[in-house]
């Protein structure tokens, strides 16, 4: 059994190189630069599967045509389809949703469905993030490996998602309490640009957010316009 594991999050980098440690039985190969998923290098690899957690770009047709390609996107498909998944459902309201295990193809996030896992919002993105890649790497994955379901159609109502652009990590003053600490944990996370407001020429970043009663406690990194971006 030979396996490529493809992401570029830290926290799936070093749940990946567990999984290889932990599967001596397995042959896993990692990807962490997206430019090196090649059909070229893929097709000497050979792998059963190519898992991809947390991957944000196309994949190659002639590499998703000819390999088993399995990705994993943080919503109860096919409710949610398309970009910022968690960012739309925290902003939502939603606490619970689902980890979808999908076989890659011609329409994103369209794929048959091989397995389901829960997973709770609560905590930071990158809580969150790091909480959905232990079950990816501890369940979700070894039971696709070792039990080799065959993955169904999606069935139900078609929900598609935006993807957020930089200018929607703006707080307004029209915001409740509530509502702005959802923007801040929700942002809260590797390559994601944080909730900001802006404060003349300065535009005040802000992080690692706690809901008290009737405040918010939180980081806030000052910077000028657009510094660093």
């Amino acid at each position: 059994m030979r396996i490529i594991i493809a992401t570029i999050k830290s926290w799936n980098i070093e749940e990946a190189k567990k999984f290889q440690k932990d599967n001596r039985n397995i042959d896993v190969y990692i990807i962490s630069d997206k430019d090196e998923l090649t059909y070229s290098k893929v097709k000497k690899i050979d792998p059963d599967y190519i898992f991809f957690p947390h991957w944000s770009w196309i994949i190659p047709e002639e590499i998703y045509k000819n390999f088993e390609c399995v990705v994993f996107h943080i919503t109860d498909l096919p409710f949610g389809r398309g970009g910022s998944p968690l960012q739309n459902l925290i902003e939502m309201g939603i606490e619970n949703t689902k980890i979808s295990a999908l076989r890659v193809d011609k329409k994103i996030d369209g794929g048959d469905i091989y397995l389901k896992k829960d997973l709770n919002l609560n905590g930071t993105a990158e809580e969150i993030f790091i909480r959905a890649s232990k079950i990816i790497f501890n369940e979700m994955m070894p039971e696709i490996i070792y039990k080799n379901p065959i993955p169904q159609k999606q069935s139900g109502r078609v929900v598609e998602f935006k993807r957020r652009t930089k200018e929607q990590s703006e707080l307004s003053p029209n915001f409740e309490l509530e509502k702005i600490y959802d923007y801040i944990r929700m942002l809260d996370g590797e390559g994601y640009p944080k909730a900001f407001i802006r404060f003349g020429k300065y535009k005040i970043e802000f992080s690692r957010a706690s809901l008290k009663t009737g405040k918010i406690i939180a980081d806030a990194v000052i910077k000028v316009g657009e510094e660093d971006e």
